[in-house]
């Protein structure tokens, strides 16, 4: 997961060093939450559910081997490519201890931070709304602002 330039200057200079090693070296290239290969192409359900590239068999969003889907569940398949991050357990990219660092996939890194992520999502929110404020006047409950 890239870095916002905003918060680079927060990481030591080794970091791409350190995150290598926290992936693969000390994880084995697999996600440290839900055991999912990096680099493979996954088939994936809703709710976490994924494939096995080389085994065949189903795990859970927590690494657990589930039972195969039905047919209509098959319908609702995907397929993404796993990229493993080196996530801060407490949030802070300051603290870069190694038992602060974990290997997880996107899906594991995004609800690991989804307190920010949802903080984040409001901030947005009402920024946009503070432009049209701002820019076009206060909005009117039911009115669509000119130009979107």
């Amino acid at each position: 997961m890239p870095i916002r330039p905003e918060l680079k200057a927060l990481y030591p200079p080794n970091w791409p060093q350190l995150s290598r090693q926290v992936r693969f070296e000390r994880a084995g290239g697999v996600c440290q939450r839900c055991g999912r290969p990096h680099g493979h192409h996954l088939q994936v359900l809703p709710g976490g559910r994924w494939k096995h590239p080389e085994t065949g068999h189903w795990f859970n969003g927590r690494g657990r081997r589930i039972s195969p889907p039905d047919l209509i569940e098959h319908l609702q398949m995907r397929q993404t490519k796993v990229v493993l991050a080196a996530a801060h357990l407490n949030h802070d990219p300051t603290s870069n201890r190694l038992r602060n660092l974990r290997a997880l996939c996107q899906r594991c890194h995004l609800l690991h931070d989804r307190s920010y992520h949802l903080a984040q999502r409001q901030l947005t929110f009402r920024r946009r709304l503070a432009l049209g404020d701002l820019f076009e006047g206060p909005y009117r409950s039911g009115v669509m602002p000119l130009g979107l």
